[in-house]
């Protein structure tokens, strides 16, 4: 279990790679995840609850750790917890492959579910998305069709 001092180290790490990087902060869309998870399966939520007090904050807070890297693994985590499926990343051109750290920071990382009927999640965005990425998410996240 994390402690308050190393999930303070942790907070304090994390907001300066966010600073340092210029990456945008996932982690409104994590909580939000989270409580869907809560809602709609109590233990894939209590596995991830595990998974941030065990392995999440003692990562970000550990020295030489990338905390924006450990961030993007545990939305994959959540993304995995709320729908069997795979976790893409797509490039600034369009190419899509395997998610597979280190994630470089203009790929769009989305999880597309095994079932048709649930909901591709996005796990990380980049600053800005590329025309590519942007046609991507509109017609898999957004659902719309041009």
């Amino acid at each position: 279990m994390a402690t308050d001092s190393i999930r303070a180290i942790a907070d304090q790490r994390f907001q300066q790679a966010l600073t340092d990087s210029g990456a945008r902060d996932p982690r409104d869309f994590y909580r939000e995840r989270l409580r869907e998870l809560r809602g709609r399966n109590p233990e894939a939520y209590r596995r991830a609850v595990e998974h941030f007090e065990t392995r999440l904050i003692p990562a970000v807070a550990a020295e030489g750790s990338d905390p924006v890297r450990e961030w993007l693994e545990y939305g994959r985590v959540l993304a995995t917890l709320t729908a069997e499926g795979r976790t893409l990343q797509i490039d600034p051109g369009g190419r899509a492959r395997g998610y597979a750290p280190p994630v470089a920071p203009d790929h769009l990382v989305i999880h597309l579910p095994g079932e048709a009927r649930e909901p591709v999640l996005v796990v990380g965005l980049p600053t800005r998305l590329s025309p590519a990425q942007r046609a991507t998410y509109d017609l898999l996240v957004s659902g719309l069709r041009g």
